[in-house]
């Protein structure tokens, strides 16, 4: 499957609760499992290549992982030496977060990914870590995969990233949890916060007070994880969108985790004018629900605050920029040209590849909306570019190439984009 023809859609209603499972907390969910005492069982864990890459290290690691086709039970006596290379696949959140749990384990460690993965910078994570003692390297002096990771004593730290980014707190959070003192950890605005709350709900002595997260190491293992992973917000959005630019449309987005830092995207999108209702119905680990779209003609903003809170959505979103009224604006998204692509670069170039006027500089674009046209768009690789592009056909009709790499994190959305549209494979 290397390629799909997505046609334009006509007005659709849409309830879901099919939406793929929570990417981040699939990944967590696989990693503290390492930390507890006792069996870990998580439900509706997001079966996907990159989510099921970490869930394999974690067996490499020496976990007992048992999975029913509903209910995985993962027990760890400890992580063990592995005489496997740790393929992280195409994910940036399992190489980075397994960087700070591997950091103080006993043994030698070696972290590979695919070819995407291996082009994406560590050293926003290798470096700090390194700082408090880690004996870590890799390409380009740590920069870049396969890292090799020997387990050494870490030092208590007060470490100020200079971004706001969950992957870097969350690889200093699980190495602070085995260094020789309380640690502390502050960033310049509040970066999603997903490893906090699970983490403090296994009992870890996290406290965050605003931009500052201090953290006490393990007097012993933490409690074992009971959790139902909610739905994936990112993945929703698309799904979102599509409501959003198809008039007279609405969907129904079911079981979603609600946690603020998750749904920025979708607060962006209602301020344009998209009616947008939330409905919370459980809040354990986190706040999970209901989000409920329905088209309305959308006007262009300016996006610059909490960018690392939507960070994963504004492909997305870019396709909602060009078809609202006026000139959308993003700023401080730096970011987004270290992602699985250059996502500044392929955003840019794919919506002028569909007739949209987008002036594009080192940390942003900006998008005139107008009306889309119909072209084929190239995904690099990137799975948020290709859900993207396929849903901006809904408005006009799409081809897109390189489309494998959805299976990375949301396998079944070609089943749900088949319920709203007709597509066709190549």
């Amino acid at each position: 499957m290397r390629s799909i023809k997505v046609s334009k859609a006509e007005r659709f209603s849409l309830r879901t609760s099919q939406i793929a499972p929570d990417k981040s907390i699939s990944h967590r969910c696989a990693m503290f499992a390492m930390l507890a005492d006792g069996t870990s069982e998580i439900e509706n864990f997001l079966r996907a290549e990159d989510t099921l890459n970490s869930l394999q290290i974690v067996k490499n690691l020496g976990a007992t992982v048992e999975d029913d086709g509903v209910v995985i039970k993962i027990s760890s006596e400890g992580i063990k030496e592995s005489s496997e290379i740790l393929d992280c696949g195409n994910s940036g959140t399992g190489m980075r977060l397994f960087c700070g749990l591997l950091s103080s384990a006993e043994g030698h460690f070696v972290l590979t990914g695919d070819e995407y993965l291996r082009r994406r910078p560590m050293k926003r994570v290798t470096a700090p870590l390194r700082d408090i003692g880690a004996k870590l390297d890799g390409r380009n002096n740590g920069d870049l995969a396969p890292l090799s990771i020997r387990g050494a004593s870490l030092s208590a730290f007060k470490y100020e990233s200079k971004i706001a980014s969950a992957q870097v707190k969350s690889a200093m959070i699980l190495a602070a949890l085995r260094a020789d003192g309380e640690c502390s950890y502050s960033e310049p605005e509040l970066s999603r916060d997903h490893t906090e709350r699970m983490l403090k709900g296994m009992g870890a002595e996290i406290e965050v007070n605003g931009l500052i997260t201090k953290i006490k190491p393990m007097k012993k293992l933490l409690s074992p994880l009971k959790i139902r992973v909610p739905a994936d917000p990112s993945s929703a959005f698309f799904f979102g969108v599509a409501a959003a630019i198809t008039p007279n449309s609405d969907v129904v987005l079911e079981g979603v985790t609600l946690n603020p830092t998750r749904i920025e995207a979708f607060e962006a999108l209602r301020r344009m004018g998209a009616d947008i209702t939330y409905e919370t119905t459980d809040n354990k680990y986190e706040p999970i629900g209901n989000i409920h779209v329905k088209y309305a003609p959308l006007r262009a903003i300016t996006v610059e605050d909490n960018i690392s809170w939507l960070i994963d959505e504004l492909p997305a979103l870019s396709i909602a920029f060009a078809c609202a009224e006026g000139v959308s604006v993003v700023k401080n998204a730096e970011e987004l040209r270290v992602k699985e692509s250059d996502r500044i670069s392929t955003v840019v170039n794919g919506l002028r590849a569909c007739g949209i006027e987008v002036e594009e500089v080192h940390d942003g674009y900006s998008v005139r909306g107008s009306e889309l046209g119909a072209a084929t768009i190239n995904s690099h690789g990137d799975h948020r570019i290709a859900m993207s592009f396929m849903i901006a056909g809904l408005r006009c009709g799409m081809e897109v190439e390189d489309i494998a790499c959805v299976n990375t994190s949301f396998p079944n959305f070609f089943e749900l984009l088949q319920k709203i549209t007709k597509v066709e494979f190549a």
